[in-house]
């Protein structure tokens, strides 16, 4: 296993390069980039001060692989499949270790993230006693444009010139042609981030790498033995996380799984949900029976094979149910499914025991009281387990055996007044109780930015005015305390263009429901009476509020 060294200016010419020594990719078996602009800004800031920054791990190979291009210009809705390269037998560098910051180096140096660019602030770099409280020597930023002292950073690195002498005055020419004097204290600070600069991107030992060489040692490493190297250069750190080992496994023997993951998450998430990948993996383990439980043993044991030959079957399966969810029951959008997991023990009922399926009933009572009292909250993958084994033995989806196995755990399915009432502006739930409230309402528009909004009735800001005098201090303090003002009798939901310029925003009640129909105060549950609606009456509208809705809800409440 050789070491080598090369200039962080030279290994990011190696990017997506055939010309050089075959160019660096990256295989089907790396998850995606997941740095956001301020580690990449923090990751260029350690660079210029000098910090460790990890050695590479590259695989030399000829072999025809699944490997894609780096991004040179970055976006969040980018199709990861679009980066694919055609399968050949050409010399190509695999990097098995340090995706994220190659990937950076490539935005910063190359490209672009999100369609800015990364600047450099040159008057920056001061000493400790001056920084700022996220401990930033270097300040990087990704913007539009260029405004003194914001330079771009690419030119300073990619620039023909490596004399820092030279390449300082040719900059601070270039600043003052621009009409901006600068003291002799701002040519001295530029001058030192220009050889800070140099030295650290342009020297030739400014980045390691470790190369497994393939070409000139075939028979040393095989394909097998790199997806062992890449577990155990991952697992160990944070890098990867135990469901990426799972992808990256089920990448390594099947080339089309990144596609596919892709186009079932698109037809899953097209309706207003948010399913994820890890999601998907964890259901996958379950239906084949491997437990809910991530365990690096089960990627190393798992039938990689079956879950190629049943993608379609399981695919299937989820759906199944999202149409389930969809059609039959109270959820319509991602925000009213406080947790996925919920689902997973439907999922299993559908993929092995479909025509029971067709006759299930109550799943939607299931889902509605496990959701509400956060049944599948916290570490739930032995509930699942126990689930999972209660449908096996009935061979069907059978609700009241279920709520068994989970009272069985010491999990309640009791939604309880004083836990209901727990249910206010913050909670995770509230989206789940009014979509149940607000059956009438459109949950999933067509623009994100149409989705319903959730509003204070008595708003905040004149609610955090009203001032009482402690007995214990004689001091003038906030009358209502945040769950006080945040509590679901509170709380209505409002369409965005009522809540939007010109709506009700900071209206007091007694002004925004003044000619509203009865129907819309019926719909929204407010006392009919009036003079509850001043800012005085705050505490009496909300007793009278509490009784309507809890007559509304009486059938949850135990």
């Amino acid at each position: 296993m050789k070491i080598q060294k090369c200039s962080l200016r030279k290994i990011v010419s190696f990017i997506n390069n055939p010309d050089e020594d075959g160019g660096f990719w990256l295989p089907n078996i790396q998850r995606h980039f997941v740095w956001k602009e301020e580690q990449i800004c923090r990751f260029f800031d350690s660079i210029m001060r000098k910090y460790p920054i990890g050695m590479l791990l590259i695989w030399k190979t000829k072999s025809q692989i699944r490997h894609r291009k780096f991004i040179e210009n970055y976006k969040s809705d980018i199709r990861w499949s679009d980066f694919y390269v055609p399968e050949n037998n050409k010399k190509k560098c695999i990097v098995l270790d340090g995706q994220q910051r190659l990937q950076s180096l490539f935005i910063g140096l190359h490209g672009s993230y999100e369609g800015l660019e990364l600047y450099f602030n040159i008057l920056s770099g001061m000493d400790s006693s001056k920084r700022s409280a996220q401990d930033i020597k270097y300040e990087f930023k990704f913007r539009d444009s260029e405004e003194f002292p914001y330079v771009k950073f690419k030119n300073l690195v990619c620039s023909q010139t490596t004399n820092p002498i030279l390449a300082a005055s040719n900059l601070i020419k270039e600043i003052e042609s621009k009409g901006r004097t600068l003291t002799q204290e701002e040519k001295e600070k530029i001058a030192e981030n220009i050889g800070t600069i140099i030295e650290t991107f342009c020297s030739d030992d400014g980045i390691s790498y470790q190369e497994l060489d393939s070409i000139d040692m075939p028979d040393l490493y095989k394909e097998d033995d790199i997806v062992e190297v890449f577990i155990r250069a991952n697992s160990g750190g944070t890098l990867l996380s135990k469901s990426d080992l799972l992808f990256s496994l089920l990448a390594s023997k099947w080339d089309d799984i990144n596609q596919e993951m892709e186009e079932l998450l698109d037809e899953l998430n097209k309706h207003g949900f948010e399913f994820k990948q890890d999601f998907v993996l964890k259901t996958c383990l379950v239906l084949l029976d491997k437990g809910a439980r991530y365990e690096v043993s089960k990627f190393r044991s798992i039938n990689k094979e079956d879950i190629k030959e049943k993608w379609g079957k399981i695919a299937d399966a989820l759906k199944d149910i999202l149409d389930f969810i969809r059609g039959k029951t109270f959820i319509q959008c991602d925000k009213a499914l406080p947790s996925y997991l919920a689902l997973i023990p439907m999922i299993y009922a559908r993929y092995h025991f479909p025509k029971s399926w067709k006759n299930v009933n109550k799943a939607d009572t299931y889902l509605l009281l496990t959701l509400l009292t956060g049944t599948f909250s916290g570490n739930p993958d032995s509930l699942i387990d126990d689930c999972v084994q209660k449908i096996k033995e009935t061979k069907t989806f059978n609700t009241d055996e279920i709520f068994n196995v989970i009272r069985s755990h010491g999990r309640t399915l009791q939604l309880t007044e004083d836990r209901f009432w727990q249910i206010g502006y913050d909670s995770n739930t509230i989206y789940l109780l009014f979509n149940l409230w607000y059956k009438e309402f459109n949950f999933i528009p067509a623009y994100d930015n149409n989705v319903p909004q959730i509003d204070h009735i008595f708003p905040q800001s004149a609610l955090k005015k009203i001032k009482t005098l402690d007995s214990e201090t004689g001091r003038l303090v906030t009358k209502y305390k945040k769950q006080e003002i945040n509590q679901l009798a509170n709380c209505m939901l409002l369409t965005k263009e009522e809540n939007g310029a010109g709506g009700k925003s900071d209206t007091l009640p007694e002004q925004w429901f003044e000619g509203k129909s009865e129907k819309y105060l019926d719909m929204h549950l407010i006392p009919k009476d009036k003079s509850l609606w001043k800012l005085n009456r705050f505490e009496e509208f909300i007793k009278k509020r509490k009784s309507l809705i809890k007559r509304k809800f009486s059938y949850l409440i135990v």
